[in-house]
């Protein structure tokens, strides 16, 4: 009996040295070992056999180990269920948790650890709520688990720090991480800079990563920087985290300079073939320098074990350049060939990128397969992802219908519906649903403003939009932002109050910008005040002397008032500045695959029938009452005739991807157009007629806007 307990004390001994360093192999043969030796069956090593392999990733032999055990306890109930939320099969782990016949502390901690990690709100909530009524004590652990999974519910917050204060909570070291960065991710710098200097001497690494991420976050890299030295000087040490978080506050405030000095300083320590800080320079890369892209590539080349974070960085990268955008799905199917999982952030950035390319076809493949993945059906951030996506993709019935099905709305699920009812001149379902949010008492952000003012922007409610902007600033305390003023310039413009929108300009509190120039210089455009159109482009050309389109825009307003002296002028102020024209283009995406056309396209294998179709198509057109509007031509009457003039409009781009479209799709399927510029006007006048006499709804996203054309009329009401 004596020789027994010594072999089982020398076999415990053992597994825990295989589990605390991860030894898959020396623990697979003392698991075989067991089986064959004498050892009477043991819950406790059973237990650790679970543990062991939930450590090392094996989830298939955690399970078995799980079955085998003949009598399974809380621990053993406890370490399987640890192992589903490891792999992020929270599903499972929580039918293995409703199994326990009495689940203690650390069971609950678990699985709401498990939800808090994926962001999954409700479910975390709900097992804490379970918990405090069953009058189960709950720890720190319990409260920053809590605190992480609370996403945008301030309120919740503060009522969870007033309890760990209360409670004595507030001594653990991870409670008080978890509130810096709640609080400083959702907009509560001072609240986040309290609880760090309120910790002193307890602060660790977390704490000091987490404050410098928050300033960063902040626009305040500076003293993100400051921190960081200070953080060297107390002797604590810098790992790859804290590197990665300075990274990340180069990354705010734009610095790539700094970060370029940061970058030469991690190659000689060796840490940039780290994978995590990997993630920080490929980030601070793509979103700060010129043509960033290359560069990040051959940094995640250098990198000899890209992890999913990395990978997901990278599609990140791509997807936030939109001339990158194929590149992004590209790069999430060679994650998933090298054997990759996709996560929700995996999903989330890809399908930005099938936004940008306005391709449904990609954007429901990528929908399907996150339905058949691992993602929780309920995962706000994908689905939010979706239903912006649905709505850039001029599909604004499956972007609703998406949205109404999902469980939990949080303030980017309204931001996202709301902003694709404004961009489809939808303007009254888009002020409804930002009332409805109000009513849920979901906190708008100011994202949401700008959504909302771009809807009463679209549809003429000036009231309204002055209302909402006054209400954004008095009540919900967001102070007005350089979009929200060009909002609100471009509001007034495009209801032809020129002089409110240049006293707005004049008097906002800041440089309006180049942007806020260029929407008074379009509601010019507009209304044909060439006087104070100069008076903005000049304007805009001293804040970006490089940008095409104040030249155009000035130039197209002299062509059409016949001025063909100052259209010369510009366009040789043009030549001798090096500043040359964006060449306007069209695509369409039928049977998955993209046709790009531009004006006067030759090179398209179908461009004669598109020719002949655009030929019937005008004569019924003119039969139907069109005349076409030769002042979008943009050239001289003695340099012209009239049928030339016509047969040069008939070739602008938007009508050729329509023409196109209509006649490679079924009868009566829909169709989608994106255009990289505005809609001419004649282009808009004639695809109303196009779409009344084909019976087609049609869909152009312009660069503003979608236009939505139907039996003879268009969503914007020629509001545009």
């Amino acid at each position: 009996m004596n020789q027994l307990s010594c072999a089982l004390q020398n076999f415990r001994h053992l597994l825990k040295t295989c589990i605390a360093e991860r030894d898959l192999f020396t623990g697979k043969s003392l698991h075989a070992l067991y089986f064959k030796s004498l050892l009477p069956p043991s819950t406790y090593l059973s237990n650790h056999f679970i543990l062991l392999y939930s450590k090392c990733g094996r989830l298939s032999s955690a399970r078995n180990a799980f079955d085998q055990t003949q009598e399974p306890n809380v621990f053993s109930f406890n370490a399987i269920v640890a192992a589903y939320a490891k792999e992020s099969h929270t599903h499972i782990a929580h039918q293995m948790f409703d199994k326990i016949p009495h689940p203690d502390l650390v069971s609950y901690n678990t699985l709401i650890s498990a939800y808090a990690d994926r962001g999954e709100t409700e479910p975390a909530l709900s097992l804490f709520t379970g918990m405090r009524n069953m009058g189960l004590d709950m720890d720190g652990f319990t409260i920053s688990a809590v605190i992480t999974g609370c996403c945008d519910d301030i309120g919740l917050i503060r009522q969870l720090h007033s309890v760990a204060v209360s409670g004595g909570f507030d001594s653990y070291v991870s409670v008080n991480n978890a509130l810096v960065t709640y609080y400083s991710k959702n907009g509560f710098l001072g609240e986040a800079k309290r609880v760090f200097y309120v910790m002193g001497e307890m602060r660790d690494e977390v704490s000091w990563n987490s404050m410098i991420v928050a300033y960063g976050q902040h626009r305040q890299g500076l003293k993100a920087l400051a921190l960081f030295q200070e953080m060297v000087r107390m002797g604590f040490k810098v790992d790859m985290f804290t590197l990665a978080s300075v990274l990340t506050a180069f990354t705010c405030v734009e610095d790539l300079l700094g970060g370029l000095q940061f970058h030469a300083k991690l190659i000689k320590t060796g840490f940039h073939q780290n994978s995590h800080v990997g993630s920080g320079l490929i980030d601070l890369y793509s979103k700060c320098a010129a043509g960033g892209m290359s560069d990040c590539r051959k940094l995640f080349e250098e990198i000899p074990y890209p992890d999913l974070v990395l990978w997901n960085t990278m599609i990140s990268g791509y997807s936030q350049n939109d001339e990158f955008s194929e590149d992004a799905l590209d790069c999430f199917r060679q994650m998933q060939r090298v054997g990759h999982c996709a996560d929700d952030c995996s999903f989330v950035c890809v399908i930005s990128a099938c936004s940008n390319l306005s391709s449904p076809s990609q954007g429901k493949q990528i929908h399907a397969l996150a339905i058949k993945s691992d993602i929780p059906s309920n995962k706000v951030s994908v689905n939010n992802a979706l239903v912006a996506m649905y709505s850039k993709c001029g599909n604004l019935h499956d972007a609703r219908r998406l949205f109404d099905r999902m469980p939990e709305h949080n303030t980017v699920s309204l931001n996202s519906m709301i902003a694709g009812y404004a961009q489809h001149g939808i303007g009254v379902e888009s002020l409804w649903l930002f009332e409805h949010m109000l009513e849920m008492d979901i906190v708008p952000s100011s994202i949401t403003f700008i959504s909302v003012l771009s809807a009463c922007a679209h549809t003429g409610k000036v009231e309204e939009g002055q209302k909402y902007f006054n209400v954004m600033k008095e009540k919900f305390k967001i102070e007005p932002e350089a979009e929200h003023y060009s909002c609100m310039i471009d509001l007034l413009g495009r209801a032809g109050k020129l002089d409110e929108a240049e006293r707005l300009i004049e008097t906002m509190p800041f440089n309006p910008g180049s942007v806020g120039w260029a929407t008074l210089l379009g509601a010019c455009r507009t209304y044909g005040n060439i006087e104070l159109a100069v008076k903005a482009a000049n304007q805009f050309l001293q804040l970006d002397p490089s940008n095409a389109a104040p030249y155009v825009m000035l130039s197209n307003m002299y062509a059409r008032d016949g001025k063909w002296e100052e259209v010369a002028t510009i366009r040789k102020l043009m030549r001798d500045r090096g500043v040359k024209k964006k060449p306007g283009c069209s695509w369409i995406e039928v049977n998955k695959r993209v046709h790009v056309f531009v004006a006067e396209e030759i090179s398209h294998p179908m461009i004669k029938g598109i020719h002949e179709y655009l030929e019937e198509m005008s004569r019924k057109m003119k039969r139907a009452g069109y005349v076409p509007d030769l002042r979008w031509t943009m050239v001289k009457d003695d340099e012209s005739v009239q049928g030339e003039k016509e047969i040069r409009l008939g070739h602008h781009s938007e009508k050729l991807a329509v023409a196109f479209g209509l006649i490679s799709t079924r009868e009566g399927e829909p169709i989608l157009v994106v255009k990289n510029l505005r809609i001419c006007g004649d282009c808009h006048n004639a695809i109303k007629f196009i779409s009344a006499i084909a019976g087609r709804e049609i869909t152009v996203r312009d660069a503003h806007r979608f236009h939505c054309f139907k039996e003879g009329h268009c969503s914007c009401g020629d509001y545009w």
